[in-house]
């Protein structure tokens, strides 16, 4: 079982940043892929950015150039720095996990204000 914790979700101007952080632990041996996936009221849960554990990376056109997602092996982590936020990226943020089985953490909201 591999259990995920988001932080770093808050609420934040347009134009802003911040930064999601999701923790890793349990059997994380045989994780490959993590990412980031978001959901906003109303709306179907959508891809917002992967990256592999060699460090190729996806993103959703919408957030190309201003989102950077990287990972760190060692540590077991996975962090979403998000700049230039704009009130369509308001939504609740989940880190993803692919090994064995696929998995979620609890969600992160990030809310941007105009």
């Amino acid at each position: 079982q591999v259990q995920l914790v988001e932080s770093g979700g808050g609420l934040v101007q347009v134009g802003g940043s911040l930064t999601l952080s999701c923790a890793a632990s349990g059997n994380i041996l045989r994780l490959n892929g993590m990412g980031w996936y978001r959901q906003a009221p109303g709306k179907q849960r959508e891809l917002v950015a992967t990256i592999t554990r060699d460090g190729t990376t996806n993103y959703v056109d919408s957030v190309k150039g201003r989102f950077t997602i990287s990972r760190d092996n060692a540590k077991n982590m996975v962090s979403l720095q998000m700049n230039s936020l704009i009130p369509e990226d308001t939504a609740v943020y989940y880190c993803n996990a692919v090994g064995p089985y696929v998995y979620w953490g609890q969600g992160t909201q990030v809310t941007v204000s105009s």
